[in-house]
């Protein structure tokens, strides 16, 4: 008997560093240490002046370094070099989703929540939501190696899951209202696999806010070179391998093809052999990197600013102004 072949449709989305970079602000790995954070009490006031240090000493001893290369260096150093560089990369970029409140007589931080109203008010979540949004109902999933919650913040609990609709996610619902009350639970349509893991996440689990961009002790992969893939985030991959496998589209933004994400270039390049159409979104698109994955697809590039792009709206093959995501 003839083995079944699944029919592949709709629409995969892939977002880099430059998708957070072109709707936010927030800094791409060559920009991630210009240090603008605004340090919290003398704790993060050492953490920073150690990371500064240890940042200026590496670009006198090695000017052509990348900051890849210095956060490998940094992460094969002691465990107090490697918790500060930790701790600074996430809460970067966490910084412009900081808000910080007086609360039983001290001053309070917190990362925005996913369901806070206060959240479109903050860097790039109108634009972000707008955009992912429009893409319309086609859309399989999303996978993206940014940690940050620009994504979530864009789509709110009613519009993504991480794998497995109605996961309730630790955590209190958004202020003022408690956990046990009113529980988080993910119970939209879109799958999000976060690749590379997130600010939201531990080891223990998976939060309603950002919490561990500020303490640094979240669960994700650093950008450095990689050779296989995490284990604590295997179930993750396997999700990107599926949205992949169901998809005949693939709309990749702000993403480099960086020749040292072995592992991930493969994982995508393995399950995406069935894609028929590729369009990849860059302010200097890799289209040579994307052939390469995928030489059987047809191939095209956009440069930003996509929003409203008719040549997307037709790739998409629906107008700009219609066919929007809704919860279902």
């Amino acid at each position: 008997m003839a083995k079944s072949v699944t029919k592949r449709t709709g629409l995969a989305v892939l977002l880099g560093a430059g998708f957070s970079k072109w709707k936010a602000g927030l800094p791409v790995a060559a920009e991630l240490f210009d240090f603008q954070l605004e340090p919290f009490g003398v704790r993060e006031e050492g953490k920073l002046r150690l990371v500064r240090q240890l940042k200026t000493a590496w670009d006198g001893e090695c000017p052509d370094g990348t900051a890849e290369q210095f956060i490998a260096h940094a992460l094969a150093g002691p465990p107090r070099v490697r918790g500060a560089v930790l701790w600074y990369i996430v809460r970067r970029l966490s910084e412009p989703y900081v808000w910080t409140e007086w609360h039983a007589g001290k001053w309070r931080r917190h990362v925005l929540m996913i369901d806070e109203n206060r959240k479109l008010e903050r860097a790039g979540v109108t634009r972000a939501r707008d955009f992912l949004v429009g893409l319309g109902h086609d859309v399989t999933g999303v996978l993206t190696t940014n940690y940050d919650l620009l994504v979530e913040y864009a789509f709110g609990t009613r519009l993504f899951n991480y794998g497995r609709r109605g996961e309730v996610l630790s955590g209190r619902a958004a202020y003022p209202l408690s956990q046990w009350r009113n529980p988080v639970a993910l119970t939209g349509s879109v799958s999000i696999a976060k690749m590379h893991g997130s600010i939201s996440w531990d080891s223990h689990g998976r939060y309603t806010d950002g919490r561990r961009g500020l303490t640094g002790n979240a669960l994700i992969v650093a950008p450095t070179p990689e050779k296989t893939p995490p284990a604590p985030l295997a179930s993750v991959w396997q999700l990107a391998g599926r949205i992949l496998e169901q998809s005949s589209r693939f709309l990749v933004f702000g993403f480099a093809f960086n020749p040292y994400d072995e592992a991930l270039l493969s994982h995508i390049a393995n399950h995406g052999r069935g894609l028929k159409a590729v369009m990849v979104v860059d302010i200097n698109p890799n289209l040579d990197g994307a052939k390469q994955l995928w030489p059987h697809s047809e191939v095209r590039a956009l440069q930003p600013p996509p929003d409203g792009s008719a040549e997307l709206a037709e790739w998409l093959g629906h107008r700009a102004t219609t066919g929007h995501l809704t919860s279902r």
